[in-house]
Order: structure tokens, then sequence, then C-alpha cells
């Protein structure tokens, strides 16, 4: 499996909690430095952060998967549409929450949310 990281660097123990949670440790872990310029269009930038992740048309496809998206909602909504795109479906993503009462601030990974089952359930409402 594939994490590709659009936010603040991966701890050791949030890398042993997402593990956990997979069952399975990351074959890889990508950090895409993800900082967008306000007054400038996302699309293009969006773009060409994805170009730099290197990572094939048969890869998007084919391997396993797992977001933890960007902080800023503007573009975790248009890197999910980007996402699924070229994968062909919504990737599972990483959510993360503060630690209560930690000084300095540290947030642990809380769960894993699988948007492609969340759309599939969602169709039903329809």
């Amino acid at each position: 499996m594939i994490v590709l990281n659009f936010t603040h660097p991966i701890t050791d123990a949030q890398l042993i909690q997402i593990t956990d949670l997979l069952g399975r440790t990351p074959d890889q872990v990508i950090d895409v430095k993800t900082h967008f310029d306000d007054q400038l269009p996302f699309v293009a930038q969006l773009e060409s952060l994805m170009e730099g992740i290197g990572l094939t048309p048969t890869q998007w496809q084919s391997e396993p998967i797992l977001v933890v998206p960007p902080a800023l909602n503007f573009i975790a909504a248009a890197l999910l549409a980007e996402l699924h795109g070229r994968m062909g479906y919504f990737p599972p993503i990483v959510r993360t929450r503060p630690v209560a009462n930690s000084i300095p601030r540290r947030f642990e990974v809380a769960e894993i949310l699988d948007l492609q089952s969340i759309r599939e359930s969602s169709r039903k409402q329809r």
C-alpha cells in the first residue's frame, strides 16, 4: 500500500496507528509538499502537484493507495475529485485529530474513512 501524505509529516506513532488500523505496514509513504497560492487558480496548481508525485497511470489504477488529505478544505475537495479521476474510485483517507491535553499540540490517527463505501451507501438514499 502507498500512503500519499498531503499534510504534515507522518510521525512514527501515527505510522504505527495506520499500520494497526490497516492490519499491515504501508509499503511506501510519499510526502507531498502541499502549498497553494491563494491568489492563483487551484486547478493548475493541483495538476502540477499531482504530476510531481510520479505515479504512472497503471499505479494510480492498480496500487492500493491511502490518502492523508491536506487540511485546507478547498484543496482537499479538488484533490479528491482529481484522485477519483485518476483512480476510478474514491480512495480511503486518514482522519487525524488533536491528542487531548497535549502540549505541544500533537495529532493522532482517529480512523480510516472508506470514501468509496460511504459513496455507495449514500446512493441508497436517492
